[in-house]
């Protein structure tokens, strides 16, 4: 199979790595891709959110798959344009991605599915805002109804801070908090039949104790022991399987990933937010866990081949991922400063660098381009091990003004959700 992974991140990073290890692979491209996904794949400078110029890549190197990881180009209909040329895509296209694009068509989808989910109301002027905050009250959730690579969610006891933010994006989906410790699952999608993968967390505030501002993702660990025996069963039976029959049911069949953020909370479980692509950092270690080859099972998602797949099959252990951030992030980070220590970082056992947010600097050098700037995981038999191993590796990376968190899944290694 000769595969095309789109976007040029630390989740992109991961799908490349996971797709080189897959038998069936034989020929690996990425595009735009970044300095880390050049050692595995020919990487290809174009505009990801250009149909014409994906489309006419993918034909020129014969893709027998492209796995689009951003979901921009979800949203601007790429998988659309590839499947009108008979190019197999994992990914949905751009209705069935509207699951993401909007928050409140989200919700429309969950209200009308059954979905377990938080109140919330879609809110356009000051005076909805308002009335919206006085009903759910503190903590204030707004979330920006479009996309905004992550960032889009405020969750704050500050009054203002809420209202300012539901100003800056103009309309806004305010919800009710939901308790509880997150959970991420990815889902592959046929439209038809869907396929669990490991649950995983990820960490989004930007410093240690979950504190800061919120980010993209600091850091993640899979599996999680302290998870409840049938998590995965219930969400799949009461969220995922009634998703997709709605998305179905309006025409508009799920073919790809879904995303399905969590909360366990005191009054059960409840959806977050849907996402229409992997999640970054999660990403980076589920693909570790995972020993399925990974090439058929994307594939099979576009040519409704999940049915057969009763089982994937996982590696024993654990892993853990450090996002290394540059000076400044989530704000304006710093670009252009050399990051060192990469080769020393993949010499750690059991350990290896993912690039998130580098290019090149002349030519060998690789510089800061990005607010995060590299996932460093690692992997080990027990989530212990994996911590070690990963900020052993986080250690020996030098990185102007750059910081981490380094709290990434130490009450779970300790026996603490």
């Amino acid at each position: 199979m000769k595969a095309l992974v789109i976007g040029g991140g630390g989740r992109e990073h991961a799908l490349v790595r996971a797709l080189s290890l897959d038998p069936g692979v034989t020929s690996l491209h990425c595009a735009p891709g970044n300095p880390g996904t050049s050692e595995l794949a020919e990487n290809h400078v174009i505009n990801v959110t250009d149909g014409l110029a994906v489309t006419q890549l993918a034909a020129r190197i014969g893709a027998e798959l492209v796995a689009i990881g951003p979901e921009a180009p979800l949203v601007a209909g790429l998988a659309d344009e590839l499947r009108r040329r008979g190019i197999p895509v994992f990914g949905p296209d751009r209705e069935a991605a509207r699951i993401e694009g909007s928050k409140a068509f989200a919700k429309e989808v969950m209200e009308a599915a059954g979905v377990p989910t938080a109140k919330a109301r879609v809110c356009r002027t000051a005076a909805q805002v308002s009335e919206a905050l006085d009903t759910f009250g503190p903590p204030y959730v707004v979330k920006d109804d479009g996309l905004a690579a992550g960032k889009g969610v405020v969750v704050t006891n500050d009054r203002k801070a809420a209202e300012q933010h539901a100003r800056e994006c103009g309309r806004v989906v305010i919800e009710e908090y939901l308790d509880g410790p997150e959970v991420s699952l990815f889902v592959l999608s046929d439209g038809r039949h869907a396929v669990p993968l490991l649950p995983a967390q990820d960490f989004k505030r930007a410093y240690d104790g979950d504190e800061g501002p919120n980010t993209g993702g600091m850091g993640a660990y899979a599996p999680l022991p302290w998870a409840p025996p049938g998590l995965v069963e219930e969400v799949m039976a009461s969220v995922v399987r009634p998703t997709i029959a709605e998305m179905d049911r309006r025409g508009t069949p799920y073919q790809g990933l879904l995303y399905v953020g969590l909360a366990l909370t005191s009054n059960g479980t409840r959806v977050v937010e849907f996402n229409a692509r992997f999640g970054d950092p999660e990403t980076q270690v589920v693909l570790d866990r995972l020993a399925t080859p990974l090439g058929v099972l994307l594939q099979a998602t576009d040519t409704g081949g999940l049915g057969g797949v009763s089982a994937l099959d996982w590696r024993p252990g654990a892993a853990v991922t450090v996002v290394v951030a540059a000076e400044n992030y989530p704000g304006d980070p710093v670009k252009g400063d050399l990051v060192g220590g990469l080769a020393e970082a993949d010499a750690v056992e059991g350990a290896y660098v993912l690039h998130a947010g580098t290019a090149w600097s002349g030519a060998r050098d690789v510089k800061a381009n990005g607010g995060r700037v590299l996932s460093v995981v690692g992997s080990g038999a027990d989530l212990a091990q994996a911590r070690e191993r990963a900020y052993a590796a986080v250690d020996r990376i030098d990185l102007r003004g750059s910081f981490h968190r380094a709290d990434i899944a130490e009450k779970a290694a300790l026996g603490e959700d």
